[in-house]
């Protein structure tokens, strides 16, 4: 295999690429053993989701650990965030084969240090892309004397007992949900987490099936919840649930099928563990959430923290201010109680518990955390990223009562609206997000700033 392969299959925060053409299993064992002497680990934990190619590529990882002397315990079968409870509660580094939302054709893995720590660029993955590409020219690393052991462990109901334990919702009243699995791990888990609770849960496309038959397992894209939408509205259920393929993000839908913002979804949830926090901690919002977000988190006596988009910068801020609860526009949320890591099971749980522990809707429930008008993010191929950013940059400095920043991409800042346009890591794509008090001033600023992206 090619040493150069590399550049593309090592990302920001995760390993992910096209299998067996950019990765296979010999590759992942020199992945595990790399893992292994980065860390310094004695011993680790590994899980893999339903796509075809996970079961075989997370044993060859174990297998490279547990030549290099390591002891592996093996969950199987889980969602990301399962694999982050495991790497919490047995206090090991873990290992997550996943490539969350991407085409059957993909697999990456996600790795964390003892605790759920993120393993990212600047915390590890260097080190390890850099070992695997010296060892796939030299034939990898010696092996122990002794090697280690593989063993096997289920750790679902543990997960579910220890998620129920931090939202009660035994005595919420009776709720109809439609949960769309989208084939992807939240097939797995749902059962188990939200048995025996006074739910009636219509389940769709819970079959653990790795190609996705249905739609793709993004539930941001509106064309992949569009199903659950209509099926919610049949169903005159209370809610819609949509998990993506690992389920570590949750996206929801109202009793009239209508999207709810994970901005508004982050509202809610801050101000619900504000309150179980005696109204005070820290809440970490990035920089493209609704403005509604710090004020809601400020309203409740909390204090808001504004960073960057991604979830290493999100983990990192978490760590060092001692949040209690971190947000994401893309639907990952955060906590203190998880080990800082994201779970869409438990920001879930909270929804459920939120609309089960009063009488109105879910629409009006929200509705107070709904405050201004957003575009979303759009995105614009660009040929040159920085030329245009320069561009939008020249059109607003200077301008009376705006204020720009550069903290990620540009943000430009008025009284009456806002908007960040940011580059794409990965692709030749500048990102666009606009929110102002009205939709018509929202509109206006979006089009400005797209004809300046796209001229």
């Amino acid at each position: 295999m090619a040493v150069a392969d590399l550049s593309q299959l090592v990302k920001a925060y995760d390993v992910r690429g096209v299998v067996p053409d950019q990765w296979d299993e010999t590759l992942a064992e020199l992945f595990g053993a790399a893992f292994v002497q980065v860390t310094g680990a004695s011993a680790i934990v590994t899980g893999h989701d339903m796509r075809p190619s996970s079961p075989g590529l997370s044993r060859a990882f174990a297998r490279g650990a547990a030549a290099r002397g390591v002891d592996v315990t093996e969950i199987g079968l889980c969602s990301t965030d399962q694999l982050y409870y495991a790497s919490g509660a047995l206090d090991l580094p873990g290992a997550m084969f996943t490539a969350s939302h991407n085409p059957a054709q993909y697999n990456g893995i996600k790795m964390c240090r003892a605790g759920a720590s993120p393993v990212g660029q600047d915390t590890g993955l260097t080190e390890i892309r850099e070992l695997v590409e010296r060892w796939s020219e030299t034939g990898g690393p010696a092996a122990a004397a002794e090697a280690g052991t593989l063993t096997r462990r289920d750790t679902l109901k543990d997960y579910a007992a220890y998620l129920r334990a931090l939202v009660d919702l035994t005595s919420v009243r009776p709720l109809k949900v439609v949960v769309d699995a989208g084939n992807g791990m939240g097939g797995h888990t749902v059962p188990t987490v939200f048995e025996g609770l006074p739910l009636d849960v219509v389940p769709m496309y819970f079959e653990l099936d790795g190609t996705f038959p249905n739609h793709e397992a993004n539930p941001l894209d509106p064309a992949n919840i569009v199903d659950l939408q209509k099926r919610v509205r049949e169903e005159g259920a209370d809610l819609g649930i949509a998990f993506d393929g690992d389920a570590d993000r949750c996206f929801v839908v109202d009793e009239r099928g209508a999207p709810v913002s994970p901005s508004v979804i982050t509202a809610l949830v801050a101000s619900r563990e504000l309150a179980k926090n005696g109204g005070k901690g820290t809440v970490i919002h990035n920089l493209i959430t609704s403005w509604s977000v710090p004020e809601v988190v400020k309203e409740q006596g909390g204090t808001p923290v504004r960073t960057r988009v991604g979830h290493s910068f999100i983990k990192a801020e978490m760590a060092r201010t001692g949040a209690i609860f971190g947000g994401e526009h893309s639907a990952h949320y955060y906590f203190k109680d998880f080990w800082n890591a994201d779970t869409g099971m438990l920001a879930a749980l909270h929804v459920l518990a939120a609309l089960g522990g009063q009488e109105t809707p879910l629409s009006a429930l929200v509705a107070q955390y709904d405050r201004y008008a957003g575009s979303g993010e759009i995105n614009s191929t660009v040929a040159d990223q920085s030329d245009r950013l320069a561009a939008v940059r020249a059109a607003y400095d200077g301008l009376e009562g705006v204020q720009l920043d550069e903290l990620d991409g540009l943000t430009v800042t008025a009284t009456d609206w806002w908007f960040n346009v940011r580059p794409s890591n990965t692709e030749p794509l500048l990102r666009l997000n606009a929110e102002a008090r009205d939709e018509a001033a929202m509109a206006k600023v979006r089009d400005e700033v797209l004809a300046i992206i796209r001229a």
